[in-house]
């Protein structure tokens, strides 16, 4: 058989060809894994580097102490206590399901809330780690540890958490605190907080968030394939947030919330001289100690729909009518724009007529003949609808308004209300209807639309007492230069009203409680008291049933001491209380008391 020669070189040229191909490719391969072993090597080393670190440290927060409150002489309101907390790390997490069926038991936390409190916060990393219980004790803590390679995902840290050793005292004032919501974390004011940070959520906690917090430290340390720490690499140790002295007097703070035990209302005690809100109590109060331990939503929703409304600052938020503590207000008024004269008398005979309607007087058997003065120590309404009724509506709500009502305080505390004075342009834009000539002559004993705060009465008093002189109700000792520009600011005295003209209503709030009048229940012996009391009617007898109270009137009394140049000024309201004299006025002793004991 013969073979061609050429048929043979045309096959090892194909074979030639191929090994050709194969020589490229492998050759473009190599360099292609060169390529990209440079690149890692040299480009991305640090990018690879860091995640290196990663799977072998560890970074943890250490929670910087928050500042201290204090009272005016150091008495520690809202302290630090050691404390610890357990969080979940869910990258650490095997079997997530499993995990949180393990750490339910562990922690005996429900699971359907544990699940709900790492829903909170889904939207961030993994890596991020969340608080699921604080205020461990140490028999939590043992039990954690002992079982940590079985929960590599459970880390414990020591936490320095927020503590009221008082309890209930000045909660209102102190405030409480809550968990930051995964909205807030996003948002720049709260740039830079980690997760289940605690912020102020009401009183001086908020007002004074950013100076009461510290700066977080950093722990980085060196952990094994378990997350247990073999050793620390760098520290930055925390910062403690700045510590605040309030203006409060424990002692006066803690009788006033004793006297208020068991009732409904608010007690004010501030210095007229300077503003210093030495008292500051609402009751029914609450503990801000279990906001610490943060509620479960169940918890939660049972606490703030209790028909008592404890969370709820009575003193700068309560809307009351003034009723009887109103008629300094109108003697002023109907003084200063000649109305009337300190011996200008009306005879009460305890009932009389306006506008074809009777009005009466809280005393059915009549005063008879009144001056001024004889009218503010007996609570006379007849005297005051008539002095109202001359004074008329726009010239009552422009006394008023000077004398500090109607309007925000300026108190360092948010949520204050402004309460209202009523005018003819208030009742067609906001009530749609025509002001009533009948609606005066209540106005003129604080009864009607007319409202205001437990703070707004006690300011009020103390503008009195300064004889026209406004000051700025404060919590926060200010340092003096602070504390002087607001002095300078808040000197504007009620320029319509001459000094002469407060000392005639002085006589009648001094004669009220040292001469037998309506507030002689607030005398104390050598120390002239000057005071004025009060009873209003109820806005709602709906809720005074459902609360289970007999049906009275609100209870006021407001007054200073001493008469000539005041250092106290004390304001009280018990809701469903009563008369002013038999049931506010004996609190209020109670403090004047005590206060001159203590400073006098």
């Amino acid at each position: 058989m013969k073979i061609e020669k050429n048929s043979f070189y045309e096959d090892l040229s194909l074979i030639l060809l191929r090994a050709k191909q194969a020589f490229f490719a492998v050759s473009i391969l190599f360099l292609l894994l060169l390529f990209f072993f440079w690149k890692f090597q040299v480009l991305d080393f640090k990018k690879y580097w860091f995640l290196s670190e990663a799977n072998r440290t560890r970074e943890s927060v250490i929670s910087a102490p928050r500042g201290l409150i204090t009272d005016r002489n150091d008495v520690i309101l809202a302290d630090n206590a050691g404390s610890f907390k357990a969080s979940l790390i869910r990258e650490n997490c095997q079997d997530f399901r499993q995990s949180v069926k393990s750490i339910s038991r562990l922690l005996r936390i429900e699971e359907s809330d544990l699940e709900a409190r790492i829903a909170k916060y889904a939207s961030f990393p993994l890596f991020k780690p969340i608080i699921i219980k604080d205020n461990l004790d140490l028999r939590e803590v043992s039990r954690i540890e002992a079982q940590k390679l079985d929960f590599p995902e459970l880390v414990v840290e020591a936490d320095p958490r927020r503590f009221y050793p008082f309890s209930i005292l000045a909660a209102h004032v102190i405030g409480y605190m809550q968990e930051l919501t995964p909205e807030e974390m996003k948002s720049d004011f709260y740039k830079g907080r980690n997760l289940g940070d605690l912020v102020g959520r009401t009183g001086v906690e908020k007002e004074y968030e950013s100076f009461l917090v510290g700066a977080d430290g950093r722990l980085t340390e060196v952990v094994d394939s378990l997350g247990r720490s073999r050793g620390e690499v760098a520290r930055v140790d925390p910062s403690p947030g700045h510590n605040i002295q309030l203006t409060l007097d424990f002692d006066l703070q803690s009788r006033a919330t004793q006297l208020l035990e068991g009732r409904e209302g608010a007690i004010v005690a501030l210095d007229p001289r300077t503003g210093e809100v030495l008292a500051l109590a609402s009751f029914p109060t609450y503990d801000p100690n279990k906001f610490i331990s943060r509620f479960t939503p169940r918890e939660w929703m049972e606490l703030i729909n209790r028909p008592d409304d404890p969370l709820e600052n009575r003193a700068i938020r309560g809307l009351y009518a003034p009723g009887s503590v109103f008629k300094p207000t109108i003697a002023l008024g109907a003084l200063s724009s000649g109305q009337i004269t300190e011996q200008t008398t009306f005879f009460c005979g305890g009932t009389t007529h306006f506008y074809g309607r009777p009005f009466s007087c809280w005393f059915a058997g009549g005063h008879g003949v009144q001056n001024l003065p004889q009218a503010i120590q007996h609570s006379c309404n007849i005297y005051f609808y008539n002095a109202g009724r001359r004074l008329g509506l726009e010239r009552i709500a422009e006394y008023a308004k000077a004398l500090g009502l109607g309007s925000l305080t300026g108190i360092d505390l948010p949520g204050e209300k402004e309460g209202l004075v009523p005018t003819e342009e208030w009742s067609r834009t906001v009530r749609k209807s025509e002001w009533y000539a009948g609606e005066t002559i209540s106005l003129s004993i604080g009864q009607g639309p007319l409202l205001v705060t437990p703070l707004q009465v006690a300011c009020h008093t103390a503008i009195l007492a300064n004889r026209g002189r406004k000051v700025v109700p404060h919590l926060f000792r200010f340092p003096p230069e602070a504390l002087k520009q607001a002095e300078q600011k808040s000197d504007s005295a009620a320029q319509i009203i001459s000094a002469g003209t407060f000392e005639k209503v002085i006589k009648g709030m001094w004669k009220s409680v040292n001469e037998g009048g309506t507030g002689y229940s607030a005398m104390v012996e050598e120390f002239d008291v000057c005071g004025k009391t009060g009873s209003t009617q109820l806005i709602s007898r709906e809720r005074a049933a459902k609360l289970g109270k007999e049906i009275k009137t609100h209870s006021w009394f407001t007054g200073f001491a001493p008469r000539d140049n005041p250092r106290v000024v004390i304001t009280v309201l018990v809701e469903y209380g009563g008369m002013g004299g038999a049931t506010a006025a004996p609190l209020a002793k109670e403090l004047f008391t005590l206060y001159k004991d203590k400073y006098d």
